[in-house]
């Protein structure tokens, strides 16, 4: 989804509701905006008002939870990648190969999951292939002691949950955000912004005010679909963590 797109979509939808409000207000007499009616409509609206609030403040909690969730499963491989490659090296020059296809495999999630050419599922698709290699590898090493013994073990314990991890991820990848909730919602504010200019006067601090809540409504809208876009997004999840594994790798 492009956020920048639909932000501006229901910006544009909450200012024509505003403005459809003005031309009604002018066509209504005053008998339609007595005291008592525009009471009524404030209620009306308040109601509306309070039910998107919590749907909105659903959607955003969703979002949140989960970018939250995605970062900390980064988090967990690029922890579970450098103890991984610890063990390789306490091991000795025997895991020398292992080593350098842990080496390859972190790269290239590095490279998908922060690749703005990819898509959300190709950013999260695995290379079985790398992972394979890397398994056979370890299971080719042949241990002299307990030590290289209990390594190995370690190694293949690391291996398994760092494939746990990236399969979470790639199941995550799918949005998080309801689209029939977002239009719900969406709609409610259409309602809400309606009521609102037709018995708001007709002034420019009045007219601004609820460009300014339309503005503030759009962009909460963008930052819950920037949420749902943790790996590309304007709020995406660092990569530092995974980088630094990386360079320590290199030495």
């Amino acid at each position: 989804m492009n956020s920048a797109a639909i932000a501006a979509s229901v910006f544009a939808s909450l200012v024509g509701a505003v403005c459809l409000g003005k031309l009604i207000r002018r066509r209504l007499s005053e008998y339609h905006l007595d005291a008592d009616t525009k009471e009524v409509v404030k209620l009306a609206m308040g109601l509306v008002a309070t039910m998107a609030a919590l749907l909105l403040g659903l959607l955003v909690s969703s979002a949140k939870g989960s970018y939250d969730a995605t970062r900390d499963a980064v988090a967990q491989m690029a922890g579970k990648a450098a103890l991984l490659d610890r063990s390789f090296t306490m091991y000795g020059p025997e895991a020398t190969e292992a080593r350098t296809l842990l080496r390859v495999v972190i790269e290239g999630a590095n490279q998908y999951m922060w690749s703005a050419q990819k898509s959300v599922s190709d950013q999260m698709a695995p290379n079985p292939l790398a992972g394979n290699e890397l398994y056979f590898a370890i299971m080719r090493l042949s241990p002299r002691d307990d030590t290289q013994r209990c390594l190995k073990n370690q190694a293949i314990t690391l291996l398994l949950e760092l494939a746990q991890v990236r399969s979470l991820l790639q199941s995550r990848a799918v949005s998080s955000i309801s689209i029939p909730l977002l239009v719900m919602v969406v709609a409610w504010l259409v309602v809400i912004f309606l009521g609102f200019s037709v018995l708001a006067p007709s002034n420019a601090v009045a007219n601004m005010a609820l460009l300014l809540s339309a503005l503030a409504v759009a962009g909460a809208v963008f930052l819950i679909l920037e949420l749902d876009r943790p790996f590309g997004g304007l709020v995406q999840i660092s990569n530092k963590s995974m980088q630094d594994v990386l360079k320590h790798m290199q030495k």
